[in-house]
């Protein structure tokens, strides 16, 4: 998704949000993108925006507004300038958010829950949409377990991988050519949003709820346990990515969005997301599974060349006449070809396995790496 390289998954986590009304929490280092996401969504919407780095010396008065001194000096009264604050946010990021002080984490709550901020014995009924909060680490401290389980939609965001990080540089320079990439042209309007959210509860969803229930069941008796809040309020994310993909009835693979509301902690997520994907025969498999076979084959092809180098070549006595490989040598390039060989058959077994044609395409382009790796190493030998 432009501008971002490698932001798919965030990009959906963050539409997915929008699309319930619901809260998400991204995790990961600095610098991947994550507020810059947030902004171009509001961006998009043309959404009332408010973003705040949080930390424990944090006043409430930055994120909640000053109190108005005229009408607290004429009128007795406590109010707060609430312009371009939290409180007059329809969509809000807020960085770092579980280094803020209680009080402050109370307020949060209090808005995310009810939609409602709390002053002097006053509720304020906010306009806030959807909050997206970012951390570097998963809280570990029982008071902030409230904040973290009302954050429907968790998702821990990793840098890009090494294969885009040309496409990364490429899209980051013509970004700083921009400028600011957040200057779009809105797109939908918080009233199409609402539309949008309305058709979600219209998607028949009683087709996949007795598989939903025995994924939670697995899921528990892996140790992965969702709350009765989590479990229903799911149903409302399996719709929205039902809508996303133009279908007014779930299937099973709308269940893979348990990835999004099912984890609690790292070591989880890659763990739920293994589960779901045995569990609903998805290509996602076959697909690790053969970027795993690419990768031995890479290490095998430079493991080869780095043997060679060292012990494979046997210079000439006589001069004129040819060198040859070690015996040692001959013998282990022999093995190494026997093992892409047999690669190579379970590449072609997941092809047919899967009936996937994105599982054919990059099974495909293995069969093509291994077959030039085995070319190689016969020259070799010969």
């Amino acid at each position: 998704m432009k501008p971002f390289v490698g932001r798919d998954e965030e990009a959906k986590v963050v539409t997915l949000a929008l699309m319930t009304k619901e809260h998400a929490i991204l995790i990961g280092e600095p610098g991947t993108a994550k507020s810059a996401l947030i902004r171009r969504a509001s961006a998009l919407l043309n959404a009332k925006y408010f973003s705040y780095l949080l930390t424990k010396f944090t006043e409430p008065d930055e994120i909640f507004g000053p109190v108005d001194i005229k009408i607290f000096i004429e009128e007795k009264r406590f109010k707060r300038v609430i312009a371009r604050t939290l409180l007059d946010a329809e969509i809000a990021f807020l960085d770092e958010i579980f280094k803020a002080s209680s009080s402050i984490l109370n307020s949060i709550l209090s808005i995310i829950n009810e939609r409602i901020y709390y002053e002097a014995g006053t509720a304020i009924r906010v306009p806030l949409w959807s909050l997206f909060a970012a951390s570097n680490e998963v809280p570990d401290d029982p008071e902030l377990a409230a904040i973290y389980d009302r954050m429907l939609l968790r998702h821990n965001v990793k840098p890009v991988t090494d294969d885009l990080w040309k496409d990364l540089l490429n899209q980051e320079w013509e970004n700083e050519k921009i400028g600011d990439i957040v200057n779009v042209e809105p797109i939908l309007s918080m009233a199409d949003l609402e539309e949008i959210r309305g058709e979600v509860f219209n998607v028949d969803l009683e087709g996949v709820k007795p598989k939903l229930i025995k994924l939670f069941a697995i899921l528990e008796s892996k140790g992965i346990h969702l709350t009765d809040r989590r479990k229903g309020k799911t149903l409302k994310v399996i719709a929205a990515n039902s809508i996303l993909n133009r279908r007014t009835k779930a299937q099973e693979e709308d269940l893979l969005v348990l990835k999004y509301t099912a984890p609690r902690d790292i070591d989880e997520f890659e763990k739920v997301n293994i589960i779901l994907h045995e569990e609903l025969k998805t290509p996602y498999m076959y697909l690790r599974e053969l970027e795993d076979i690419e990768r031995n084959v890479k290490e095998l092809m430079n493991y080869v060349s780095s043997f060679q180098s060292s012990y494979g070549y046997i210079e000439p006595f006589a001069p004129g006449a040819r060198g040859t490989l070690s015996r040692f040598y001959e013998e282990r390039l022999n093995e190494i070809y026997r093992d892409l060989e047999a690669l190579r058959e379970r590449v072609s077994a997941i092809i047919i396995e899967s009936g996937d044609k994105n599982v054919e395409a990059a099974g495909k382009r293995v069969i093509e790496l291994i077959s030039s790796a085995m070319e190689k190493i016969r020259k070799r030998i010969e």
